[in-house]
């Protein structure tokens, strides 16, 4: 699947695309460490575990870009996926695949939130965008 459906041959506009590639991966890095990177991985959990000490939970927290989107994370992943100068098939099929995976993996991840945080998450989806940064209502 080496077709290629886009390729960028202007230099500017190459350095733009693998900027925002590179962003985005920078984007998923620092947002795991904003909501607590250890907790995110399993090893806040196991480290608790393995001292008999009990679960506790961190409560909703919504610092730094998780003002801005819901779901930080998933917006970095999308941006390195589709943000390349050369898009092959193969590439495109990954990144149209993997797109409809987190679309649908936010659904069920939102339908959880709600559920455990309650009035507070759904307070918080009214206020901040799901994956664009775009103006809200306050």
């Amino acid at each position: 699947m080496l077709g290629v459906v886009w390729s960028v041959e202007i230099p500017v506009a190459r350095v733009i695309m693998q900027t925002l590639y590179w962003i985005g991966w920078l984007i998923v890095v620092l947002s795991t460490f904003m909501i607590d990177h250890f907790d995110f991985f399993g090893l806040r959990q196991v480290h608790l575990y393995n001292r008999y000490k009990p679960l506790s939970d961190n409560g909703l927290k919504t610092p730094a870009l998780y003002r801005y989107v819901r779901h930080p994370i998933m917006l970095g992943f999308l941006v390195a996926f589709w943000a390349t100068p050369r898009m092959t098939t193969g590439h495109f099929v990954f990144a149209l695949a993997s797109s409809g995976y987190i679309l649908l993996g936010i659904h069920y991840e939102e339908r959880d939130l709600v559920s455990v945080y309650g009035n507070e998450y759904q307070e918080y989806r009214r206020r901040v965008p799901m994956l664009l940064p775009l103006p809200w209502k306050n």
